[in-house]
């Protein structure tokens, strides 16, 4: 899965759907190639282990949504998006988006300057649209974009093209944005979930690039979700011995691979078509026919699904 249930055993970071982050998507806005649209997407509504539906509670209340952006190269957040949502009352939520820029930008971004407050979130089908100034927001429930056959990796890698999230919903940050509030036309990207425990900020979830928890077992998948990815030097080793484990490549050539991976990062260049792998990623891009290319040297080229259209 994308990224899925990436908490311990396929169950939830911290043991909260609304924490899990699944896909993270970058392209320019179709006829406007001024703006971009970045769409960080969590909270999938089915559990996979058990197999169940999740809370209808779209967000976690008080937790940190978070999309950061990388401006120079360094791996380091220049910019962040951050965005907070109130507890549900009457069966609502609204969100609070801020932007923060510079130093503070690499930290929690719990203050500093509002785009916009009190911004309704999407509970059923109609979607609910904000607009701020050049901006306009979307958050709440939306079919799930994935596609993949998830029974098929458990069997085996034996693909029969069903796809598991064909009726499966995930839970939307969408910002639409003018190119220049990223910071910069070539930009890196990445986003995270907070949870606001007893003891402070601690990172539940963190990724760029889809697929990659897949990599991780036990202990290494809990420290790679709580790093960052200035320091995800640390894990190529990990990633090398599952590629020569899977793929059978040679030590130095699972090396060289992994490095391709990492850090976890979705590089984005405003200026360029949006295509997964080489820049940004839209909708409908088929990430799990490059992922798995990628991940068995060759031997496995498709899943056997392909994208059903725009989502709705």
């Amino acid at each position: 899965m994308s990224h899925h249930a990436s908490g311990p055993d396929f169950g939830f970071p911290r043991g909260d759907a609304r924490l899990d982050m699944t896909d993270l998507y970058a392209f320019s806005r179709p006829g406007d190639p001024s703006k971009s649209i970045i769409i960080f997407n969590v909270h999938p509504s089915m559990a996979v282990n058990p197999m169940a539906s999740t809370t209808r509670e779209p967000f976690a209340p008080g937790a940190l949504y978070e999309i950061k952006v990388d401006t120079d190269g360094d791996a380091i957040a220049d910019v962040c998006f951050s965005i907070q949502f109130a507890a549900s009352q009457g069966g609502t939520q609204t969100a609070t988006l801020r932007r923060v820029q510079g130093a503070r930008a690499a930290a929690e971004c719990d203050n500093r300057e509002v785009i916009v407050e009190g911004a309704p979130v999407s509970s059923g089908l109609k979607p609910l649209i904000t607009q701020a100034g050049d901006c306009r927001l979307f958050f709440g429930w939306r079919s799930d974009p994935f596609f993949f056959d998830a029974q098929g990796l458990f069997n085996q890698m034996q693909f029969t093209g069903n796809d598991f999230f064909a009726n499966q919903d995930v839970c939307s940050i969408a910002l639409e944005l003018p190119n220049s509030a990223l910071g910069a036309d070539e930009v890196g990207l990445w986003a995270r979930t907070l949870d606001n425990s007893k003891e402070g900020w601690v990172q539940a979830d963190r990724g760029g690039r889809p697929l990659q928890a897949v990599f991780l077992p036990g202990e290494e998948r809990e420290a790679y979700l709580s790093g960052q990815p200035a320091e995800d030097d640390r894990f190529i080793g990990v990633f090398a011995h599952q590629l020569e484990h899977t793929g059978g490549y040679t030590q130095e050539d699972a090396v060289g691979e992994a490095r391709k991976l990492l850090p976890d990062i979705l590089s984005y260049d405003t200026r360029r078509p949006a295509s997964f792998p080489h820049n940004g990623r839209t909708l409908t891009d088929d990430v799990v026919d490059v992922f798995f290319s990628m991940l068995t040297n060759g031997r496995v080229t498709g899943h056997g699904r392909a994208a059903q259209g725009s989502p709705r």
